[in-house]
């Protein structure tokens, strides 16, 4: 959950980060497991919208978007859940599609895409959204059910990888170079490991493929204690990297873009947008 203030000074629009909260809360691994989350992380789930409608409140918020995605979509009681949590506490859930998903993260990356060819990889916990754009036009957008936890649990089947790839080749296998655009919170770390230059957003191929190789070295322990990585980061992130390397290595991109935006930058954008019109800032 970010709660983010916007205002207008000398023709010039700022954004300014006033709270910002991540919860672990793996409802995918229910939901791959069983097709339905839990009793037990329905429970915990109702609890962390009500902090987050509490901290809604006490910032006095003037408009919200909630967005929930892959577990809840595809869990049978996702549904269910989301009118729990409107009935009881007055947050409305949306919960999106693939396409929706990819949509709402582009909005965050308009500014970098020129008339080279881009790939857009945002890995999950359950789906990878692709995109691809040329010429500043975006040409095919996709959700796939591969995820980092999905990875993780080895739940994607072997069809699914190679739809992701046919994808990938259909659009992509006549264009000379690609430069590929990284969004979610493993690649960011990935980025954070390669010890990047001061100002520098890219990542080469084999710098990826160096960071994982290093990472593979260490047990899940020595990931969490020397690395310092979260327990919900140090289990997933090798299965996440090795997600956007296979898109990477079948477009034939060596090079990648790591913005460090993601779903709720373009879900502000958005709020932004449609509230522009109704009040002066």
């Amino acid at each position: 959950m970010q709660i983010t203030s916007i205002s207008l000074y000398e023709g010039v629009t700022k954004f300014k980060k006033l709270e910002y909260l991540r919860f672990p809360l793996r409802l995918g691994q229910d939901v791959f497991h069983s097709q339905k989350i839990s009793d037990i992380n329905r429970r915990k789930f109702v609890k962390l919208m009500k902090a987050f409608k509490i901290l809604i409140d006490l910032y006095e918020v003037d408009d919200y978007m909630a967005c929930a995605t892959s577990a809840m979509r595809e869990s049978i009681n996702g549904k269910d859940i989301a009118l729990e949590v409107k009935e009881e506490i007055g947050l409305k859930i949306n919960i999106i599609d693939g396409n929706k998903e990819a949509e709402l993260i582009n909005k965050s990356l308009n500014k970098f895409f020129d008339e080279k060819t881009y790939l857009h990889i945002d890995v999950g916990g359950g789906s990878t959204e692709l995109n691809i754009y040329k010429n500043r036009e975006k040409v095919a957008s996709k959700s796939f059910q591969i995820g980092s936890v999905r990875a993780l649990e080895d739940k994607v089947s072997n069809p699914v990888w190679t739809a992701m790839e046919n994808f990938v080749i259909k659009h992509l296998q006549h264009s000379p170079k690609v430069i590929s655009i990284g969004t979610g919170g493993n690649i960011n770390k990935i980025f954070e490991l390669s010890l990047p230059r001061k100002n520098k957003r890219y990542l080469d191929y084999q710098k990826i493929e160096e960071v994982l190789s290093y990472l593979q070295t260490l047990s899940f322990d020595e990931r969490v204690h020397k690395l310092n990585l979260n327990h919900d980061r140090a289990d997933v992130i090798i299965p996440a990297g090795k997600i956007y390397q296979r898109a990477m290595k079948v477009a034939k991109s060596q090079q990648m873009i790591v913005p460090d935006l993601g779903l709720k930058d373009g879900i502000i954008q958005v709020l932004y947008e449609r509230n522009l019109a109704k009040k002066p800032l």
